[in-house]
């Protein structure tokens, strides 16, 4: 591999640049961490446990809640949620947390009231799991059990067809297509989902219908209704990263009938593509960030003949540049590109252009390398209290990017980049506040690849006084709000606008939440006043099975439960 490999010691100049803590260096994922055989628990106020439950009986038809508080009368709709459901088949477990059976959640907010219910996504995979009772398909981070039926000559035809090499169990994200809902991981394969009752109603193959191998799990949503989304293609040349475009129709299937590749920019390295989780969108620009987690094509190939877990095939080349595309919505074509220094990410925060610094921002929830992975191995969690190097594995930082985009002295040197030698612009990141943020959420509506001043995560600081803290971050002043209690685990907060908003916070944030230690068999959902970030109301659920943690959602509005579009 070649790139920009000179790592800069960039001028601070009073800007408050962010220094990673050192740890050891990695060439390849699946490095379970280290054991500490020590009794006492490093981190006492974390209980991993949350996300190592499995629900053994879906809740088909919706439970009322206990309501604490009351509930703005202009929040009606639904909040679904997606994530791993269970880690086990029958007597087996996978992996890694990532390859989890899909579980779809929802709350359903009416009147005053607050019911739930959830139930597994029917994807192909889950649906053989469930008849062999065992786990039969090779996922990310699990080597399936030998099939009989899975033979050389078929993993030799499922070469053929990349929807084959890939697991379809959906449970990262879930999108709305018009007014469809859609359950999404980063396989080619996207799985409808009825809004009523959340049975799965069919799957969407793109690889059939644009080509695309793999996608993000975060499209963008426009404010006409259409979705943009990055994925990959392979061609004569290599692979190739593709902004999708499906344009509102009057249903999801017209959307994908008349989806167009809007632009292309080629990876930065043959056969060996970076992992991209999400992409960014702005007025005139579409921001890729080619970072050095690399995803080896051959290996890909050498892993799928071998029936080998997916996460064999990634390769993290620290000694690499991250390389940051800008990219016209009008050509299709890349601009600008800038470098960085190597780090890792799943999550772009929000991006925008500032006329008046002729400038663009970036912000992402930045990592020193993928370790974090690692440490989502089910072995590595159950142990992580014995893991001395757990939480600085899992330690990242909400960062900042300002990338010139004039390449004049004055203006590069404003916003805290160089040029380099071979005339390459060079950035480093500003540190937006000094707590672990994950899945971010914005203004969604208002404020995608516009100016923004707040976000909203949780936080990953596994070592932090209550792990189980909901952040709110002001990027302008770079302070923090936080809402947490003892034992409470929230899920990402999402943000409602006011109907009658002026200011850019002027709403409320809701998260789904469930509780640590035997408190297995609760789940609940908060809602705070996303100014002053107190809590409004909540309502609590006692189910018949264990809740575990969740990771992505979406909020729908009560009126045919179609999206609010601004």
């Amino acid at each position: 591999m070649s790139g920009v490999k000179k790592q800069l010691n960039l001028r601070k100049e009073n800007r408050e640049v962010f220094d990673w803590s050192p740890l050891p260096a990695r060439k390849k994922l699946g490095e379970v961490p280290k054991i500490d055989n020590q009794s006492k628990d490093l981190y006492p106020n974390c209980d991993v446990n949350v996300w190592l439950r499995s629900c053994d009986e879906e809740v088909t038809e919706p439970i009322l809640g206990k309501v604490t508080g009351e509930i703005p009368k202009w929040l009606e709709g639904s909040l679904y949620r997606n994530g791993p459901g269970s880690i086990k088949v029958g007597s087996e477990e996978f992996g890694h947390l990532f390859d989890g059976s899909a579980h779809i959640h929802r709350f359903i907010i009416n009147s005053g009231n607050v019911k739930y219910q959830c139930r597994f996504l029917r994807s192909d995979v889950y649906k053989r799991n469930v008849e062999a009772n065992c786990i039969v398909a090779t996922e990310f981070g699990t080597k399936s059990v030998a099939d009989p039926c899975n033979s050389i000559f078929k993993r030799v035809t499922s070469l053929f067809k990349p929807e084959k090499m890939m697991s379809d169990n959906a449970m990262i994200s879930i999108y709305p297509f018009g007014k469809d809902l859609y359950a999404f991981g980063e396989s080619p394969v996207i799985h409808r989902i009825d809004t009523d009752n959340l049975d799965s109603l069919g799957k969407v193959n793109v690889y059939e219908r644009i080509g695309l191998i793999s996608q993000s799990s975060h499209p963008h949503i426009e404010s006409d209704g259409s979705v943009y989304n990055l994925g990959m293609v392979v061609g004569t040349s290599g692979p190739v990263h593709n902004i999708v475009r499906y344009p509102i129709g009057s249903s999801s299937e017209e959307m994908f009938d008349n989806a167009k590749v809007v632009a292309s920019l080629p990876a930065r390295w043959m056969l060996h593509p970076s992992y991209m989780h999400t992409f960014g969108i702005t007025e005139n620009y579409f921001v890729i960030v080619e970072q050095p987690l690399s995803l080896s094509l051959p290996s890909m190939v050498k892993c799928t003949l071998k029936n080998d877990p997916l996460v064999g095939s990634f390769s993290w080349y620290g000694e690499e540049m991250t390389q940051i595309n800008l990219i016209c919505r009008k050509t299709g074509r890349c601009v600008r590109k800038f470098f960085a220094e190597s780090f890792f990410y799943l999550h772009i925060i929000n991006q925008y252009e500032d006329a008046e610094d002729e400038t663009v921002v970036l912000d992402v929830c930045g990592y020193r390398d993928p370790a974090m992975i690692d440490c989502m191995y089910i072995d590595a969690m159950r142990n992580m209290q014995k893991n001395p190097d757990y939480a600085k594995m899992f330690r990242g930082r909400p960062l900042r990017f300002i990338l010139p985009m004039l390449m004049t002295d004055e203006k590069v040197g404003k916003a805290g980049a160089e040029i380099s030698d071979d005339g390459e612009i060079c950035v480093k990141p500003l540190k937006l506040c000094d707590l672990g943020c994950e899945t971010p959420r914005i203004n969604y509506e208002r404020h995608l690849g516009r100016k923004y001043r707040y976000f909203y995560a949780i936080s990953s600081d596994v070592d932090a006084d209550n792990p189980g803290t909901i952040i709110k971050v002001d990027t302008c002043m770079r302070n923090c709000k936080t809402w947490c209690e003892p034992n409470c685990y929230p899920s990402e907060p999402i943000f409602i606008a006011n109907p009658d908003c002026k200011d850019e916070d002027d709403g409320i944030v809701v998260s789904s939440m469930i509780w640590g230690g035997e408190d297995t068999n609760t789940v609940g959902i908060l809602i705070l006043d996303a100014k002053t970030f107190s809590e409004i109301t909540r309502a609590v659920f006692t189910t018949p099975s264990a809740v575990p943690k969740c990771l992505h959602g979406w909020f729908q509005p009560l009126q045919t439960h179609k999206q609010i579009i601004t």
